[in-house]
């Protein structure tokens, strides 16, 4: 594969002279962005999937919705459904894309809506009776149309988009050089050791503007897995033999974290649509082992799988340092 991108390299090349004309054609107001009177926040990464954005739009609506009736909008990857959707008690994983779902299913005092055309979907929010205070955009910081209030960029310790390159031959959708637009950087999936002169390392190898802001966050995973019956301390379980199955970008800490010896491993690609092949297989293989999953996977899942024997682990981002002034940050742009 590795091989396979080099050969790929003259489209990279390709794919990044369109993207930065692209973005240059905006930079120059030829083509015209949108902005809106109330704020807006875009949380994003460069990258292909992988960096922390489900838990990083978590984080910010427990940081908001106390105070502010916050909206999320994204474009709903994979849906079956088109143009805007508001999320109401027929949602399903089906019609908004798992992520939202999860939105929708864990944070019941928020609104959640899916828009490919995120200008249109803003717009059909603030026509809502209810309509919120702040709107959380979702993997939104290529979508140049819409020009928000604030940008986070999202870039993963063990994969900096330093260090990466344009697709095909790397993952990144655009230049490095797009990391300039964001206000806040942080470096998620940091290790919990991550000592300050690493820190001062990052810092220096990313090359932050004098106006932007770097963090560093974590992975902290709950010690409860849960289902929509019950939850189980984890270490009640974990020496158990287990299945554990996990359709999203990078799963090796989710695996790392839970697996022992005799448990059964399965990989599938991000956003994966479970096919009734992929049920029987799981089936199969679990038998009378109890299933673990990612929160995202489990809501395509609960309907399809025995769902006394399928749990999923929860996480969330943490701060490693300065997680107030990053709040501060925030909570000064909304206000």
């Amino acid at each position: 594969m590795n091989f396979l991108r080099k050969l790929l390299f003259p489209f990279a090349i390709l794919y990044g002279c369109i993207t930065g004309f692209r973005n240059f054609l905006y930079d120059k107001g030829i083509f015209k962005s949108y902005s809106f009177a109330i704020p807006v926040i875009a949380v994003g990464n460069l990258s292909v999937g992988g960096t922390g954005k489900t838990p990083q739009i978590e984080y910010l609506i427990r940081l908001l919705s106390d105070k502010y009736k916050v909206s999320t909008l994204s474009r709903g990857y994979k849906r079956k459904s088109v143009g805007f959707v508001l999320a109401d008690e027929n949602a399903t994983a089906e019609i908004l894309g798992d992520e939202p779902f999860q939105f929708y299913k864990k944070f019941p005092n928020i609104q959640v809506a899916v828009d490919a055309n995120r200008k249109n979907g803003i717009e059909q929010l603030l026509l809502q009776k209810n309509k919120p205070d702040i709107i959380l955009l979702d993997d939104a910081f290529q979508h140049r149309r819409v020009k928000a209030g604030f940008y986070i960029l999202l870039t993963t310790y063990n994969d900096l988009f330093t260090n990466d390159f344009i697709v095909p031959t790397g993952n990144l959708r655009e230049s490095r050089v797009g990391s300039k637009r964001a206000d806040v950087i942080v470096v998620t999936k940091s290790p919990n050791t991550l000592s300050d002169s690493e820190q001062i390392r990052i810092k220096k190898e990313l090359k932050l503007k004098n106006n932007q802001q770097l963090y560093f966050s974590a992975i902290e995973y709950d010690n409860f897995v849960i289902n929509n019956e019950k939850e189980i301390e984890l270490s009640q379980i974990k020496d158990s033999d287990k299945l554990i199955l996990a359709g999203i970008a990078k799963p090796e800490s989710f695996f790392e974290y839970l697996k022992k010896d005799n448990d059964i491993v399965m990989k599938f690609p991000d956003h994966h649509n479970f096919t009734e092949n992929d049920i029987i297989d799981i089936k199969n293989k679990s038998k009378d082992k109890i299933i673990i999953t990612t929160e995202k996977d489990y809501v395509r899942l609960v309907d399809k799988l025995n769902s006394k024997a399928l749990y999923y682990l929860p996480i969330k981002s943490t701060f490693i340092t300065k997680g107030n002034y990053f709040d501060k940050t925030v909570l000064s742009y909304v206000v």
